[in-house]
């Protein structure tokens, strides 16, 4: 049985931990072994400068900290070595840096599962998130299709005012 003070500093930890959670937009749960400290160091300082918060945890620690909320069910793959990224701004940025690490790691490193504004994404979910562009690209697409639809909008009219201009001359 461990001590009262090893405790409460487990129950405060466990706390801490469903905070960050519950105030976070999303998060991704990994299994982060066959890393080595190279490679950790460049996913860390990634993972930092997207605004991403990135932790080792205990699967016994991650299971209390999602008890008793709509998390819940990610319990269930929380098995082997685990981390689990939080990100505070933007929802893709976890998904986008873990899924290409993943990638280029050939099987060492995996996603377990994820979860964004409240709802859980089994892992098919999080590398279909992390293939889309970011904020900005869809954002520039956006533009693109507006400014090829109104240009488009443009000629026609021009096309018909022109057709308009020759009918009574004829």
């Amino acid at each position: 049985m461990p001590s009262a003070k090893i405790l409460s500093e487990k129950q405060a930890y466990v706390a801490a931990l469903k905070e960050k959670i519950a105030a976070s937009v999303a998060g991704v749960v990994v299994d982060y072994k066959g890393i080595n400290v190279a490679d950790d160091t460049k996913l860390r300082k990634e993972l930092r400068e997207a605004g991403v918060e990135y932790a080792v945890v205990k699967n016994t620690m991650l299971r209390l900290a999602l008890k008793d909320t709509e998390l819940e069910a990610m319990s269930e793959v929380l098995e082997g070595t685990t981390a689990i990224a939080i990100a505070h701004e933007d929802p893709m940025a976890a998904a986008r840096i873990l899924c290409k690490y993943a990638e280029a790691s050939k099987g060492a490193y995996s996603v377990k599962i994820g979860y964004m504004e409240g709802a859980v994404m089994p892992k098919e979910e999080v590398e279909a998130i992390a293939k889309l562009p970011n904020r900005e690209g869809m954002l520039s697409m956006f533009a693109g299709a507006l400014t090829s639809t109104l240009s488009g909008l443009a000629v026609a009219m021009q096309a018909y005012a022109d057709k308009c201009e020759e009918e009574p001359a004829a």
